[in-house]
């Protein structure tokens, strides 16, 4: 039996895209009160940015990153040894028959907006001058006429 590539693989269902932003929100407000008795993730913020439900809604992955994205080694293991306890409290507030299994992994899409950032930001200035407007034409704006007019500076 061979395994489906991801290029094959069928997008999630609305059910399964509803189902993991109810559980995405319902962690999000647990982190926000911090209701965790965890000393490694006491006084730390914790953005969930996404949660994919499996097409069975028996597993979730949760992509969390702490804010500044420190000391991801130490929540990253508290955050899955406690991920009953979240799924007991998720699941008080999103009723379905069966929770899913939480899988809490790091969200590397932080990084990977920074790095297409820091490229766009390295990109070289165009030379191109023909784009700009000359320094003798400025912009007026009559309030009776429709449209603004273009004079020459006097």
């Amino acid at each position: 039996m061979s395994r489906k590539s991801k290029a094959s693989a069928k997008p999630p269902t609305k059910r399964q895209l509803r189902v993991g932003e109810e559980i995405r929100h319902s962690l999000a407000g647990i982190f926000i009160r911090q209701d965790t008795y965890v000393e490694e993730l006491r006084g730390i913020s914790i953005t969930v940015s996404e949660v994919a439900v499996s097409p069975d809604l028996s597993n979730a992955r949760v992509f969390v990153m702490p804010l500044g994205g420190e000391d991801i080694e130490t929540i990253l293991p508290a955050l899955n040894k406690m991920a009953p306890f979240f799924g007991h409290h998720v699941s008080q507030k999103v009723h379905l028959r069966r929770m899913p299994k939480l899988k809490f992994l790091v969200d590397g899409s932080f990084d990977h907006v920074d790095r297409i950032t820091s490229l766009f930001n390295n990109l070289p200035e165009p030379q191109n001058e023909d784009n700009s407007i000359s320094s003798d034409t400025e912009m007026h704006i009559n309030p009776q006429a429709d449209s603004p007019s273009q004079t020459p500076e006097s």
